[in-house]
């Protein structure tokens, strides 16, 4: 019997290397064939195959996307925005986990019930009552109209990861440090904060992949391009270049860059991160 599983165990890796394979090419297609047409004619896009051979690499489309698309200024934008909501992510995270893993207080229960709702709820679905209390405050058409929704939505999964990390944390490590005289906030920042690397690495990738692309509140908010992020690049283009297809593509490439790469140097942190906050929470 032993024999016949040892036989039967190459068979069954080498078939699941196959399929993960195929779902792995058909994830990446799609940006495959972006870049693809990226590079190309927009004369040449109207082809029966799905991909198409260039005659001549056509750099010039990226040329024109970062020139005419004020590519960075959108991307300062961007990274303006999602920096800052990543700080505050993490540090609410922290401070929210400690106060409901470690502290005692009547409501931490319920504190922390009400933090992971927010889990459950969709983004794009508090649209139109943020809108009506940002104008009401005046904070439309301002950083603040995108960083409370950013953090406020992403505040739960971080929550979520950094108190199952917190639990791994030895209570007898805060309470040494209380009786050499530390106060709250030097335990929180000083010693708990410095063991909670990989979470803090996982709650900063997640949350700036979940709020780089993010379009729909940033065009509900946003009028003058002050403020404006990455995605606006794109919505420029379909009306100035809306027959240069070629261009639009390579729009398109330039904005999912930054995410893509953050993405592939980063992604082993997020796999490790999430598997390791699941295990201890």
């Amino acid at each position: 019997m032993d024999y016949a599983k040892k036989k039967n165990y190459p068979f069954t890796k080498t078939l699941l290397y196959i399929l993960l394979i195929i779902i792995a090419v058909i994830q990446i297609f799609p940006l495959i064939w972006l870049i693809n047409f990226s590079v190309a004619r927009s004369s040449e896009m109207f082809t029966s195959g799905l991909l198409i051979i260039p005659k001549e690499i056509q750099w010039g489309n990226y040329v024109k996307a970062f020139v005419d698309g004020n590519f960075l200024w959108y991307l300062k934008n961007s990274l303006v925005i999602n920096i800052l909501a990543v700080v505050l992510v993490v540090i609410s995270s922290i401070m929210a986990a400690f106060a409901c893993r470690r502290m005692r207080w009547k409501l931490s229960g319920f504190v922390k019930t009400l933090l992971l709702l927010g889990m459950m709820i969709p983004i794009h679905a508090t649209l139109l009552p943020n809108y009506k209390i940002y104008n009401a405050l005046g904070l439309t058409d301002s950083i603040w109209a995108l960083l409370i929704p950013y953090v406020a939505f992403s505040l739960p999964q971080g929550f979520f990861l950094m108190s199952s990390f917190m639990e791994s944390i030895p209570v007898e490590l805060e309470e040494a440090a209380v009786i050499d005289g530390c106060g709250i906030y030097r335990i929180v920042f000083t010693i708990i904060t410095p063991l909670l690397k990989s979470s803090i690495a996982t709650v900063s990738i997640m949350t700036f992949l979940n709020n780089w692309n993010e379009f729909m509140m940033a065009m509900t908010y946003l009028s003058s391009p002050k403020w404006k992020t990455l995605p606006f690049s794109v919505l420029e283009f379909t009306g100035q270049y809306s027959s240069n297809y070629a261009v639009q593509f390579a729009v398109m490439a330039l904005t999912a860059a930054p995410a893509v790469i953050v993405y592939l140097f980063l992604n082993k942190h997020i796999t490790k991160g999430v598997a390791m906050g699941a295990i201890k929470g």
